[in-house]
Parts: structure tokens; sequence; C-alpha cells
């Protein structure tokens, strides 16, 4: 068979769905991938995957370039005649989409969170609606990473077709093994991994770690992911009086969880969170926000800690609560954490549901 995917940036495709593209290049298939060139598109050509490069942007509103995009797809797809199409993210989901309607080409669209065009209310969230109507009209099926997001999608009659839930992206067990819990040496170590933006709820971890200083000086948060927004002279400035430590991008976040004694992740929304379940699958607690694609990550006072979403208040309270916990009770959390990961968020539980549906086709 040969198979498109098409995604909006290469770092999401290789950390998180590598393993299915490798599966269906072992199976024999000719896979394509198509994104803007990245730094990632050689891993994913040395996986076997061939490139099409596409300009995409991804929180662009030009309807002009919007409209390109959807010729490109259209293009592409004539050009390649794939047997069916896997979609991820709402622009390759929508134009995407349609382009596989006017080819009369099978698709398969992977809702991987809401976004904040869809969360914020007014013209957007109706245009969005709009678009994502015509996007999935005729997919073979839709994943969603949580049963929130595809009730919001049923309630706004944007879907008709087959869907299924799976457990996010999964996460590779192998590839984030379980670590020995840091000694326990009077510190607590809290990870942030995250674009900096103010959907991941960067604003209030960033006043919460200025209160949570000031009562625990022997607390360390430390801030991992691009600048997005406007946050830099913020950081900065925060990091120079030792209340953060910001270490920009980085590709190794399985060394910084190891280090760490807690994930914390403030997000207005989610899929499902992905660095929630690689900390929790490396045996870390979590302390999320209580929003969908972060509450089903962590079993509250098991394995995590859960705050109410844009509260400063709440998650002090949350982080503070933790630092009182015995360092027996930390580290059976994550432990359980571990367990959880093993049961409900194995990757191959994602693989083993698209290869299902391929093979329906």
């Amino acid at each position: 068979m040969k198979i498109l995917v098409l995604a909006n940036f290469g770092m999401g495709l290789y950390n998180f769905r590598k393993e299915l593209l490798n599966e269906l290049i072992n199976q024999k298939n000719e896979v394509y991938i198509s994104l803007p060139k990245d730094e990632y598109v050689p891993k994913l050509v040395n996986l076997g995957c061939q490139f099409v490069e596409t300009p995409l942007e991804r929180r662009g509103t030009n309807p002009l370039k919007d409209g390109k995009l959807l010729l490109h797809y259209i293009k592409i797809i004539k050009r390649i005649k794939p047997d069916v199409v896997l979609t991820y993210t709402i622009k390759p989901n929508v134009y995407g989409g349609l382009a596989c309607r006017i080819a009369k080409t099978p698709y398969i669209t992977n809702i991987t969170g809401l976004g904040t065009s869809l969360e914020n209310k007014g013209v957007i969230q109706k245009i969005t609606l709009g678009l994502y109507r015509s996007g999935l009209k005729r997919a073979s099926c839709i994943f969603f990473q949580n049963e929130t997001n595809r009730k919001v999608f049923f309630d706004k009659n944007v879907v008709k077709s087959k869907t299924r839930i799976l457990p996010g992206s999964g996460v590779n067990l192998a590839q984030h093994p379980f670590e020995e819990y840091p000694d326990n040496d009077e510190k607590d170590r809290f990870l942030f991994i995250g674009r900096m933006m103010k959907a991941k709820g960067v604003e209030e971890l960033l006043q919460a770690a200025k209160t949570v200083k000031e009562k625990y000086p022997n607390s360390q948060f430390d801030l991992i992911g691009s600048c997005e927004e406007d946050y830099y002279q913020q950081l900065a400035e925060l990091n120079k009086s030792g209340i953060i430590n910001y270490h920009g991008q980085q590709e190794d976040v399985h060394s910084f969880i190891k280090n760490s004694h807690a994930t914390i992740l403030p997000s207005y929304h989610e899929g499902t969170a992905n660095v929630l379940l690689e900390s929790a699958s490396s045996g870390r607690p979590v302390l999320a926000s209580r929003v969908p694609g972060c509450i089903e990550t962590f079993d509250e006072d098991v394995s995590g800690f859960g705050f109410e979403v844009k509260s400063v208040e709440s998650l002090v309270e949350a982080i503070i609560k933790f630092i009182r916990l015995p360092y027996e009770q930390k580290k059976a959390m994550g432990i359980a954490g571990r367990k959880k990961m093993e049961n409900e968020f194995d990757r191959r539980i994602v693989i083993n549901a698209y290869m299902n549906e391929i093979n329906n086709l």
C-alpha cells in the first residue's frame, strides 16, 4: 500500500508517531510524509519515509495561504495516489480531509486536541467548526484522544463518521523506562516541558514559582521548551533571579525527567498530554490542570495531583501539598504512575488501532 501522512511539524511526528511509521514501513508499505522541512525530517527519512516538502503556517489565518495548502494537498494526492491518507492536527485534518474528498481517497483523521481556535468562543470558533465539518465529512475513521473532545464534536454536529478513542499518542515504555526516584536531598525539583505560551499555563506557572520559592527556597523549577510567544524577557529575568531555570528547547527531555521529582503542566487544554505520559512512564508524579487531556493521565492522590485551570492559587496549593508529602509517598506515586502507563497508555495500543483501521479499508 501507499500511505501518505499529513502533519504540521516534524518533532511531533517523530517523537510520538515514529513507532507507527516503523510498523507501516516494516509491513512493506510505501510511506510518504508531507510537512514543512525542519531538523526532524532527516530522522524521518532515515526511518524509510519519503518526504514531500509542504509549506504550512501552524498558527496562520491567511485564507489565501490556506487555499494554497489545499491545492498543494490535492496535487500531491493526485501525484502519489495513496491508498489511504493519515492526518494530524487542525490544518492537515481540515484541508487534507477536503483534498481527500475531492480526490476520492480514503483518509483517517486524528483530533490531537481542540486547540485555541475551538476553545475560545466567537467567530473564529464558528469558522473552525465549519471547516472541520467539511474536512471530516468523509473520513473513514476519526480518532479522538479523549472522550470530552469527541463529545464536543458530536454536540456541535461536526462528525457523523466512525469514531474511536485512543489513549492519546500513547507512550513508548522502553524509550521512557522507569527510573529510580531521586535521592531524598530535601530539595524538590519540578519540571515543566512545553512551548512557552499562554495556553500552556506559563503565566500561572511563573507566578506560582515566585510564590513557592518565597516559602520553600529549596524548591527548583526547571522549564524546557521553545518560546512561541513573547515571554523572552520575563523568562530571562526570572532565570537571572534564580526563580526558575529556563533551558530552552531540548532534544533529550528524558534526562530532565529522570532528575526531577515531579512534572507540572498547567495547560488550558490538551488532546492527551504527552509530557505527562512520558513523566509517569519514567516513574514521576504529575501535577496537572483538571482539564480533559490531563485528568486522564493520573489518578488523583495516587499518581498525581490536579489543580484548577488558570488558578495560580490552586496551582500553588498543589505544589506545596506535594512538597509536604513524605519522601516515600512521593516515590510510591511515581511507581503508581508507571503501572498506569503500562496498563492504559502503551503506544502499542495506538499502533494496533491504526493497523486495524487501515486493514479494514
